[in-house]
């Protein structure tokens, strides 16, 4: 193989990983963003609020596990502000 094969491979190789990575990333965006907005139902007020949350829940590094939870817990808090 001549150098310029090897950097093919290795261009190809690491734009794959680079998509991967960034597609993992959007739909994670996705899935947090509708789960905050699922729990806001059609009031406007409490969708905005529920974003501010998830932002809020992503600084904290809030993990997977519990960001249901949590989103839920300030979603039912959303009444008593």
């Amino acid at each position: 193989m001549d150098f310029m094969s090897i950097a093919i491979i290795v261009v190809v190789s690491v734009s794959g990983f680079y998509f991967h990575w960034w597609l993992y990333v959007r739909i994670k965006r996705w899935v947090n963003r509708d789960l905050a907005l699922s729990m806001a139902g059609s009031d406007p007020a409490k969708r905005e609020y529920m974003l501010v949350q998830l932002a809020e829940a992503e600084r904290q590094k809030i993990g997977k596990k519990e960001l249901a939870d949590w989103l839920k817990s300030q979603a039912d808090a959303f009444g008593r502000d």
